[in-house]
């Protein structure tokens, strides 16, 4: 067994049988688990009862890092976690965000340093706890300058609501300005190897400063995982209005994704599986967060966890997608939320 130092507020720890990553202050299983699709942006989502049963499993099997978020089924997903998992507190890094939010019941930014510290209370109350391990700005607002907003966690922290600081889908620059006011555990970002904007400066940034990197979707939002074959999307999916998998492009993009399967075949691994070992492989101070609903596929994902690929698989996994992926990343709404660089090239909506 290795041993994972959860450094919370408690002091507590965890003991995990998978490779642990730091973030920051914490050490975290090298594969943690993003929350979002139990309450959130898939259509409908499962049962409260199915939630639990996964967010407990995720915890036996090892997995020591949540992810979570005040948007994800405005404060539902909040609310499942506290429910469920928080009588075993001791045993994971709680990491959940601000700033992007439902606004008035619509999606919307407001980094105003009232409006973290309102959502940062209310999360308080949806988890049940006083204290929040990792605490991200979920998008960067430009109507208020960055040290304003990271200034207002920064007074979070002293008051012993939060533990670290994280950003999420921001620039080089804006992670430097950032750091510059108080030093930043983590920053997250869509990351898997269909979608490589850190590749641009996010993540040697990350790795200069002493930053952990947290990439979620690293499956491509099960594109990757054997999960999307046509544009048939239920009412609710948020991939409906993604450029990149509707039509005409989806159909493109899965020959790229034909191709990755068949080396997935070729090595003994499933594709998720290798698409996270892929993650895994690009930086010591990644640690890739996916998502799902099925305990089947969960423990697929952390059995990821142990594969080691050689330099020349990375770059053969990396070769299928470079350069053939068509269609915009977000629509045009979500991508006016988007700080992140964008790739020499790449399309936008």
């Amino acid at each position: 067994m290795r041993l994972a130092i959860v450094k919370n507020r408690h002091g507590t720890t965890a003991l995990t049988n998978l490779p642990v990553r730091q973030l920051g202050p914490f050490s975290v299983s090298a594969i943690g688990l993003g929350c979002m699709n139990l309450s959130h942006a898939y259509g409908v989502p499962p049962s409260p009862e199915d939630g639990a049963e996964l967010l407990n499993r995720a915890l036996d099997l090892g997995i020591t890092f949540l992810d979570t978020a005040a948007l994800y089924g405005g404060g539902n997903n909040e609310r499942l976690i506290g429910s469920t998992v928080m009588h075993r507190r001791q045993e994971f890094t709680l990491a959940s965000k601000c700033v992007l939010d439902m606004i008035d019941g619509k999606r919307g930014l407001n980094g105003s340093p009232e409006a973290i510290a309102k959502t940062l209370d209310q999360a308080l109350v949806r988890l049940g706890t006083d204290h929040i391990d990792l605490y991200y700005m979920h998008r960067l607002d430009r109507n208020v300058p960055i040290e304003e907003s990271v200034g207002a966690l920064v007074r979070a922290k002293e008051a012993g609501k939060i533990g670290a600081i994280g950003l999420s889908e921001m620039s080089s620059a804006t992670i430097r300005r950032a750091q510059a006011v108080h030093p930043i555990a983590a920053v997250q970002t869509e990351y898997s190897p269909m979608v490589r904007n850190p590749e641009v400066a996010v993540l040697e940034t990350c790795a200069e400063l002493g930053i952990g990197f947290v990439a979620f979707s690293p499956v491509a939002r099960g594109l990757l995982a054997g999960a999307v074959h046509a544009a048939g999307y239920v009412e609710g999916d948020i991939r409906a209005a993604m450029p990149r998998f509707t039509e005409p492009n989806l159909s493109h993009n899965l020959v790229a994704v034909r191709a990755f399967e068949a080396l997935a075949t070729e090595l003994g691994h499933t594709p998720a599986q290798l698409t996270l070992a892929w993650v895994l492989a690009r930086g010591a101070h990644v640690v890739p967060i996916p998502g799902t609903r099925s305990i089947v596929h969960l423990e697929e994902n952390v059995a990821a966890a142990s594969i080691v690929l050689e330099d020349a698989t990375v770059d053969r996994i990396s070769a299928i997608f470079d350069g053939t992926i068509r269609g915009a990343r977000y629509s045009a709404a979500m991508q006016a939320q988007i700080d992140t660089e964008t790739l020499p090239g790449e399309e936008l909506a």
